[in-house]
């Protein structure tokens, strides 16, 4: 593999191998996540081959708790890559880990297996996310930096585009196919996007390892630390953007589940069913639409009126996703009194959070690789993803003390949504004096002479 530095104005060669692997990455991870509620609760058996289903809240646990180990392995793929492997190294071992947890997955139908599978995908997806985005940014130098925006975009389209097509496929899968057909087919395309990943290889601009004494000098330089402590205190506030936004798999399922949530319709003499974990392909695909209206149209207008830096705009997103919930919860008061309510009202929910979600998410990649010393981009990724963790984290503990003794809820009904868009509310408004204070830096790599 080639170490020689890309130094082109225009778009490195080493970019459709990442978005394709991307592609095919996402549609893996987010095809095995839509229908893991649906899996737990409906389909689960236990080792004699017997239904063994798991109860909502259960389920919301075990579902949190997925997902914040796959958001803390980051940490420890930055860990690998930046000191020992690099990132190619990293990215292809950790990929293969990943696709035995597919394989798992969609082999055995038990606790067992579920256990097993979510653990080696958390491993694998997780130790690769910090290296993929940083490596994203790796492609560029001074020369062509002014293109990370338009990059760091397609790189998120990419992500939508797979979580679109997968979100919609898999649960018809699992319905018509069973679990190991509905698991098997994101663990192909996983085991795709290895093979695309490794057909770039002589394309990647490669940053080596530094080795753990330059590395731990860096880290424990002034620059080091003042750029970590502050982003840290950062990614404290967005976790409890991400406790909100990663319920739309567990709590937002369960409510589309509801007898009472009207999901046949009428259209043309059109008649069709949305399911309820099919309603998550809505995110992708607002998130197609909003990412060019957001950049084309929608900041350079709110640009004519304030400096719109980074940390405005995840401000401005954490008071949209607070109002997300309120309309999901307006939806459980009904539910909760037994009145019918079309789904559609969850659509819209969808299109709000979306909107907090790209100006949250969104910025906070780009964010995250121009505040970081060159030497720990993937660290710096990997805390940013850690926020999702703890994000989930919070979110599983709380579904877990909240559980009565006979599995109902002591947040029953609207109550459990009004006290996340509560604290979402307070989040955003305390994250007004944290970004006063912050002062945003630059830092991209050099090309080489």
């Amino acid at each position: 593999m080639s170490s020689k530095e890309v130094r082109r104005k225009g778009m490195p060669a080493s970019i459709p191998y990442i978005i394709g692997n991307e592609l095919a990455e996402r549609f893996s991870y987010y095809g095995m996540k839509t229908i893991l509620t649906v899996f737990m609760t409906k389909y689960l058996m236990d080792s004699t081959g017997n239904l063994d289903v798991m109860s909502g809240e259960e389920s919301k646990f075990w579902y949190h708790m997925f997902v914040s180990a796959n958001y803390f392995f980051p940490i420890l793929g930055a860990l690998l890559s930046d000191i020992l492997w690099g990132k190619y190294k990293t990215i292809i071992s950790l990929s293969i880990i990943y696709c035995l947890g597919h394989l798992a997955l969609s082999l055995d139908e038990t606790r067992l297996g579920l256990s097993f599978g979510l653990t080696m995908i958390a491993i694998g997806s997780g130790g690769i996310k910090p290296c993929v985005s940083a490596n994203v940014g790796d492609q560029f130098t001074e020369e062509n930096k002014d293109l990370l925006p338009k990059i760091f975009n397609y790189f998120y389209l990419s992500v939508n585009m797979g979580a679109f097509v997968s979100t919609i496929f898999t649960p018809i899968l699992l319905r018509r196919f069973g679990p190991s057909v509905a698991f098997g087919v994101p663990g192909a395309l996983m085991l795709l996007a290895t093979i695309i990943f490794w057909l770039g290889r002589s394309k990647y601009a490669v940053i080596p390892p530094v080795g753990w004494k330059k590395y731990k000098e860096e880290i424990l330089s002034k620059e080091g630390m003042k750029a970590l402590g502050g982003l840290v205190i950062i990614y404290l506030f967005i976790a409890v953007f991400w406790s909100l936004y990663e319920q739309t798999g567990s709590s937002w399922v369960i409510q589309a589940m509801n007898p009472h949530m009207i999901k046949s319709f009428d259209v043309f003499g059109f008649k069709f069913e949305i399911l309820p974990d099919q309603v998550q392909a809505l995110n992708p695909i607002f998130v197609l639409i909003l990412v060019p209206l957001f950049d084309l149209v929608v900041y350079p207008f709110l640009g004519k009126f304030m400096n719109l830096t980074s940390l405005r705009k995840i401000t401005i997103g954490m008071f949209v996703c607070a109002s997300s919930f309120a309309i999901v919860a307006y939806m459980e008061t009904s539910l909760y009194a037994g009145k019918d309510i079309s789904i559609l009202w969850q659509c819209f929910a969808y299109l709000i959070l979306t909107i907090s979600e790209v100006m949250i998410y969104g910025t906070g990649l780009e964010f995250s690789y121009t505040q970081a010393p060159n030497d720990m981009k993937s660290l710096i990724m990997g805390f940013f993803l850690l926020s999702v963790s703890l994000g989930s984290l919070f979110t599983a503990l709380i579904n877990w003390f909240i559980q009565n003794p006979d599995k109902t809820s002591k947040l029953a009904g609207p109550a459990y949504f009004w006290f996340f868009s509560g604290l979402m509310l307070i989040t955003a408004v305390v994250f007004i004096f944290v970004g006063l204070k912050y002062k945003e830096q630059s830092h991209v790599r050099k090309a080489m002479s």
